[in-house]
């Protein structure tokens, strides 16, 4: 693969830091996004002249942009974004604070939105690039206990099926990555859980929360392999517009699909019902 710059957000853990390291040990230079000047020394640390910290607020929408300029300036023109900052909420729909569930979309929809549109013209301009942004096996099949994620990820998966479209012609690819579990944090310090207040949900989520906290550490998913797995579909002349990672993901997504599909079947002369009738041949 030619040598490529790159602006990941959020490389500090999970993810973000295994798609950064790969693409660094491949030769490629990465702008990485972090919330912590600590973070920024020890991730510019990883390579002397190829690996360039910024310290970044996804929710700051003029701090996204100036960055975005600023890497296009002092590093070099973007040619892959890799939209990943974010963290899950877990909580039952009715026990999620209204509060809770913007701040999930500020981070997860807006962060991700926001940092798409900055670096978007640049690649427009020059007619090629790479948008990668992180979903999640969440983005395509409800869970519950994560409503205010899943609706997050399902969120951007819709923004990014619509912008696929409409920069095709631009050569410009589009891929949304959704992985299942994978040996992050995801489930630890990057986790926010909404106080438990209805007893009558404890007995759906009491064992979906212990469960969670057991398998962490314990997932399935290597973010060394996803990471190798991103890389490998920036060097295909036809990227996928939508990327599964997991055999857990896959699962659980051909599940929804799945269910989708059942209930089309079932209800379709329900929902042709809706159309104007059609008029006799030879009227009208």
């Amino acid at each position: 693969m030619t040598a490529k710059t790159f602006l990941i957000t959020g490389v500090s853990s999970g993810l973000g830091r295994a798609f950064a390291f790969a693409a660094l040990e491949a030769g490629h230079t990465v702008v990485g996004t972090v919330r912590k000047g600590a973070d920024a020394t020890a991730f510019a640390g990883l390579h002397p002249e190829r690996a360039h910290a910024r310290v970044l607020d996804v929710t700051d929408d003029a701090a996204i942009f100036a960055a975005a300029s600023d890497a296009e300036k002092a590093v070099g023109p973007v040619d892959v974004l890799i939209a990943n900052a974010g963290y899950g909420l877990e909580g039952t729909f009715e026990e999620t604070p209204l509060s809770a569930l913007r701040a999930q979309f500020d981070v997860n929809v807006f962060g991700a939105v926001a940092t798409i549109q900055a670096v978007l013209p640049f690649m427009r301009e020059r007619r090629r690039g790479h948008i990668v942004a992180v979903t999640s096996m969440g983005g395509l099949a409800g869970f519950p206990g994560v409503s205010a994620y899943c609706g997050s990820k399902y969120a951007v998966e819709g923004i990014l099926e619509s912008l696929g479209k409409e920069i095709a012609d631009f050569g410009i690819h589009v891929t949304a990555v959704a992985p299942g579990s994978f040996r992050t944090d995801w489930a630890g310090r990057s986790m926010t859980r909404a106080p438990r207040t209805i007893a009558d949900y404890d007995g759906l989520f009491d064992p979906i929360r212990d469960a969670r906290r057991e398998a962490s550490g314990r997932q399935l998913g290597d973010p060394a392999r996803a990471a190798a797995a991103v890389l490998h579909i920036l060097d295909v002349a036809q990227p996928p517009r939508h990327l599964v990672l997991g055999s857990d993901a896959l699962r659980v997504v051909r599940a929804g699909r799945n269910a989708v599909d059942h209930d089309l079947d079932t209800w379709e002369e329900l929902s042709r019902s809706t159309d104007f009738p059609e008029l006799p041949a030879g009227r009208g």
